[in-house]
């Protein structure tokens, strides 16, 4: 079932905000916030007539972009005129132009002369002229790189500052980020561009740079400390940051320290504060500084697909419950509300425990006790679940967890009513590089999932084996054409398939699986009705082109099927749907709809169906 999260607040009575856009909000709401609202009118013109050139500058400019929110009073005309010339000078050097010049008038007069008598003629909107004379691009001349002490490239090209190309201040500050960078991760965190002289030769367009960056001393990671907790135990947050005490000092052990801190979800800001090299040995302390989140959070969500009708959900979290990042959760949610009767709808209900920590940083032990109820068209299952788990992070993309299930099912399909007492234990790993968990543009996401059972109640063994493989291409360096497929397989090593509880079976179809087709109503039927089977195979492909920076277009086609057999023997044909969908891009991730047409439709199949999500569908 796709899911869509929306949060709105309130701004007035006539106005509201979602993703950040503001709706039914009029310009005279947002003039009345500013106390003596200049209102101003903006013409940029460059003299060279370049549309491109006036289309980057006119992107740059504060004056321009800002004319729908008036500044406070003739001051603040001013203030947001001088920064604006310096942004477009930047703008100039930017793309190597060093003689270039930016004149700005306000209502006929010059900048300057406004600045001096702080007094503009009556007349509104105030006209502000902007003209820029761009002057000729200039490109690099003599270049040199030195260190005072460490060992860096001396070679200007290394680092992309060749001699004779267009000498963007871009490429100067990268350089220099760069050095110093080189630096950090040798050891030396106080690396700096010790003398940058840069001379403009007008005479012959030429850029001459001359870099020189000192390393300062060597340094290895002192004691650390820890300033900000109020609840959280000082010593687990120096537990988790790993940070190795006389250690040759390193920016990717701070960084992996932060991103474990900030992985625990009970800190709000985490800095990491470098203090001074003292002694023979060059020992650095570290200050942890952070602020912890409030430790209560209700949340709420809704859910809707056009085959499963509306869900919602809810749930109450106490973090950092005894001090060291423990986290319990209760959660609970309503589905098919509106295409089921009370009786038939589908419940949930969990209450889950985390703990970090347990055996050193890299391990966690997890807890979860849930009661459901599914009903979707192949069965009726009431379950009890109990689970424990020991977590395990092996590397920062790779990780795993093991640990013992206890599963009890009531349920009802076309075999009857069984009852089903399972004792497993259940182990997975994962593996994720992908550059954004929300919307990749490139890596690899792969699962692993197995677990042998037996069943108590009816004297059976059983093993489960699943594995989901997605990866993601970027086709232009901006990321705009991208091109996601998935694979996911799974068996069931059992004595049949009505050995297995049906909500355990495997069984395609709906939007996490086959997009156009009823929800896990893609498998073996017995007469006409959905069982399940004991092997699936899934293939998904996603063509994902952004048109603005807000907006995405999508086509796709999912295949699968069931299959009676532990191995699938392929004796019914890969179901297909095929469909296109739009995104809406926000902070948060992705806002996704879909709609999916099944080529081949079965019993309870819909002619289309739509989905709407938050994220990429995979």
């Amino acid at each position: 079932m796709a899911s869509v999260f929306l949060t709105t607040t309130a701004l007035s009575a006539n106005a509201f905000e979602i993703f950040g856009k503001t709706f039914f909000e009029s310009s005279k709401d947002q003039a009345d916030a500013v106390p003596d609202p200049v209102a101003y009118e903006t013409e940029l013109s460059v003299s060279t007539g370049s549309k491109e050139l006036t289309d980057e500058l006119s992107a740059a400019s504060l004056l321009v972009q800002q004319q729908a929110k008036p500044p406070s009073g003739e001051p603040g005309l001013i203030a947001r005129a001088l920064s604006d010339r310096e942004r477009l000078i930047a703008k100039l050097y930017g793309d190597g132009r060093y003689g270039g010049t930016v004149e700005i008038k306000l209502a006929g007069v010059p900048l300057e002369t406004a600045l001096e008598q702080s007094n503009l003629p009556d007349k509104r909107p105030v006209k502000v002229m902007i003209l820029v004379h761009p002057g000729p691009v200039f490109t690099f001349g003599n270049v040199s790189v030195s260190t005072r002490e460490g060992d860096l490239s001396s070679d200007p090209s290394f680092w992309g500052l060749a001699s004779g190309d267009t000498a963007a201040s871009g490429k100067i500050l990268s350089a220099e980020k760069r050095m110093v960078s080189v630096l950090r991760g040798r050891g030396y965190p106080k690396a700096r561009i010790a003398e940058r002289r840069i001379t403009a030769d007008h005479a012959t367009k030429t850029l001459d740079v001359a870099l020189v960056a000192s390393s300062g001393p060597k340094a290895r990671f002192g004691p650390v400390a820890v300033n900000g907790t109020e609840i959280t135990d000082p010593d687990f947050v120096v537990q988790q940051a790993m940070l190795p005490e006389g250690g040759v000092y390193s920016p990717g052990d701070l960084a992996r320290a932060r991103k474990r801190l900030n992985d625990l979800g009970i800190f709000s800001s985490i800095r990491l504060v470098e203090g001074d090299i003292a002694g023979p040995d060059g020992t650095m302390p570290v200050t942890i500084e952070v602020s912890e989140r409030k430790r209560h959070v209700i949340g709420a969500g809704a859910s809707w697909s056009s085959t499963e009708g509306f869900g919602v959900e809810a749930y109450w979290r106490r973090r950092n419950l005894f001090g060291r990042g423990e986290l319990l959760s209760i959660e609970g949610s309503v589905g098919r509300i509106g295409n089921a009767s009370l009786e038939d709808q589908e419940y949930s209900a969990r209450i889950a425990f985390e703990k970090p920590g347990v055996f050193g940083p890299l391990t966690s032990f997890s807890t979860s006790l849930e009661a459901r109820q599914e009903n979707p068209d192949a069965y009726k299952s009431r379950t009890i679940t109990y689970d424990a788990y020991l977590n395990r992070e092996f590397t920062e993309q790779f990780k795993g967890r093991a640990g013992a299930e206890v599963f009890y099912a009531d349920e009802e399909d076309a075999f009857g009513e069984d009852e089903y007492l399972l004792i497993g234990l259940p182990a997975d790993l994962t593996f994720d590089n992908r550059d954004d968990k929300l919307n990749p543009s490139k890596g690899v996401f792969a699962a692993l999932f197995a677990e042998p059972a037996y069943d108590t109640l009816n004297s059976n063994g059983m093993g489960f084996v699943k594995g989901t493989v997605s990866s993601y291409v970027a086709l232009d360096d901006s990321k705009r054409f991208i091109l996601a497929g998935k694979v996911s397989a799974g068996s069931i090593l059992a004595p049949s398939v009505e050995a297995v509880p049906a909500s355990r079976r495997l069984i395609a179809g709906g939007g996490g699986s086959i997009r156009g087709y009823a929800y896990r109503n893609v498998g073996p039927r017995v007469n006409g009705e959905v069982t399940g089977g004991r092997s699936l195979i899934e293939l998904s492909g996603e063509v994902r082109v952004k048109v603005t920076d807000t907006i995405g277009i999508v086509g796709f086609v999912d295949a699968g099927n069931a299959y009676e057999d532990s191995v699938p023997d392929f004796s019914e044909s890969l179901k297909v749907g095929v469909g296109a969908g739009l995104r809406y891009f926000t902070p948060i991730g992705p806002l996704r709809i879909d709609a999916a047409v099944p080529l081949d439709p079965g019993q309870d199949d819909p002619d289309f169906a739509l989905y709407v999500g938050l994220s990429q569908a995979f």
